[in-house]
């Protein structure tokens, strides 16, 4: 094993088909599949406009770590950026925060895993799942990047094939020549009509919305092993970004117009809910297993992300230089292990909260993704002055309607943020805000250990 300095180690092998499935993996999980049950419940058949404006969210967020992504391609992705362009202890702060927020995330689809798994075995305990799928995801990324990739390209085809059948079956039951009578635009309005929560439900469901487009920043953080990132990351992030749209608010809309959203919850799928209401003969066991196969593809990203966002740390000497060793292959083993700690935290939830542990795990697992989120935003506002200002070279992709939209996203979020205080999602704020606060000390800590720290990645990262 050996050592190596920020992103020179990692093999750059990924190309731009394999970062957008990857990206459509990671987003397409337990966020619309179990999730999506969650949004329905607390807005009504008006979550249409929770995702649509979640969307819109992302679309603005996802233009600006194009324009920095591809002008500054690292491992460290947006935790270098926010360290050069902001302040090293934004840095630090924010990959700390993005690397806790996948670790729990990884507790997040185990969890959902162990729900999943009860519908075909619902007499032995979820820990077993948690375990047996766990180790299978452990070995698929230790292997090397390509073992990842190939497992996440596969997988992530069988979900948009199965989103896209979903979509099609959806149309068929709704306009085609049989009919249904308990179907239609009519469940839209009926049944308390298409806001029963009034407003503030629509924009709780903004909130919950956004859970299921986590993961869509997996792109930048793979720059670093992308074989041509100045190609591949923009395509990926708006192929990405305009897809998981048109698939949310799709889906959304067709599962409200055939199953009453009184019916929703996070107990079972909604998607299966819709196969068992179709009485199609087993329809519902196949979509189980898609929504298996879902949890799996977006936890073996999570282990990705976890893992490279640690030896990011690791190699700029914010975490132990054990973590930035690597195998044979190119693999941050130690890292990986080391980002494994959800799943033990998810079996333990699992084991003492049975019947909350998903969302337990997501309201804490929500707070470092959507930090990290704010931080990129405030990033994209400094970064394009500075870059300007240093003469840097044209860039090859730019945000439009800078300032102003930038601006907006960022508010945006930050209010969603502010809004989960008022809801059952309190925890994100009860665990995110003591969580800045020890990192902000053990920061300052570290530096007083290491005064050069902070000049050290100025010096090895030039514009």
């Amino acid at each position: 094993m050996k050592n190596t300095s920020s992103g020179e180690g990692l093999k750059r092998e990924l190309s731009t088909g394999q970062l957008s499935m990857i990206a459509m993996g990671m987003a397409i999980g337990t966020g619309l599949f179990l999730g999506s049950g969650l949004a329905i419940g607390t807005a009504g058949p008006s979550v249409i406009l929770s995702y649509t404006i979640g969307a819109f969210i992302v679309l603005l967020l996802m233009g600006c770590l194009a324009e920095m992504t591809v002008a500054y391609p690292t491992s460290g992705s947006f935790g270098t950026i926010a360290d050069k362009f902001l302040h090293p202890m934004v840095g630090f702060l924010v990959r700390y925060s993005y690397w806790i927020a996948q670790v729990l995330a990884i507790g997040v689809e185990i969890s959902a895993i162990a729900i999943y798994m009860k519908y075909w075995f619902p007499g032995i305990p979820g820990v077993v799942w948690i375990i047996v799928f766990a180790a299978v995801l452990i070995y698929v990324n230790a292997t090397s990047v390509n073992a990842f990739a190939a497992f996440e390209y596969w997988f992530s085809m069988i979900k948009v094939s199965a989103i896209v059948a979903f979509i099609l079956l959806g149309a068929y039951v709704l306009f085609g020549p049989s009919g249904h009578e308990s179907v239609g635009a009519k469940n839209l309005v009926d049944h308390g009509g298409f806001m029963p929560f009034g407003f503030k439900g629509m924009w709780i469901a903004v909130f919950i919305s956004l859970f299921s487009f986590l993961g869509t920043e997996l792109v930048a953080v793979t720059a670093g092993e992308a074989k041509e990132p100045d190609i591949a990351v923009p395509k990926a992030l708006k192929a990405t970004v305009f897809r998981l749209s048109g698939f949310y608010v799709l889906t959304m809309a067709i599962m409200l117009m055939i199953v009453p959203w009184q019916s929703a919850g996070i107990e079972e799928s909604p998607f299966v809910q819709v196969m068992e209401i179709l009485n199609i003969p087993g329809a519902s066991g196949v979509m189980n297993f898609i929504v298996l196969t879902a949890a799996l593809s977006s936890m073996n990203g999570q282990l990705y992300a976890a893992s490279r966002t640690m030896y990011s740390l690791s190699t700029e000497k914010f975490a132990p230089g054990i973590l930035s060793k690597l195998n044979k292959k190119g693999v941050p083993t130690t890292a990986l292990a080391a980002s494994t700690t959800g799943i033990v935290l998810a079996a333990a939830v699992n084991a003492l909260l049975p019947g909350s542990s998903y969302a337990f795990m997501m309201g804490i697992s929500m707070f470092g993704s959507l930090f990290t989120w704010l931080i990129i935003f405030v990033s994209h506002l400094s970064f394009r002055r500075k870059w300007e200002k240093m003469g840097g070279r044209k860039l090859p992709v730019r945000m439009i309607g800078f300032p102003y939209l930038t601006i907006v996203g960022g508010l945006l979020l930050l209010s969603l943020m502010i809004t989960a205080w008022f809801t059952d999602f309190k925890i994100m704020l009860q665990f995110g805000i003591p969580w800045l606060l020890f990192l902000s000390i053990a920061y300052f800590i570290m530096k007083k250990k290491n005064p050069q720290k902070s000049d050290d990645l100025k010096d090895k990262e030039a514009v």
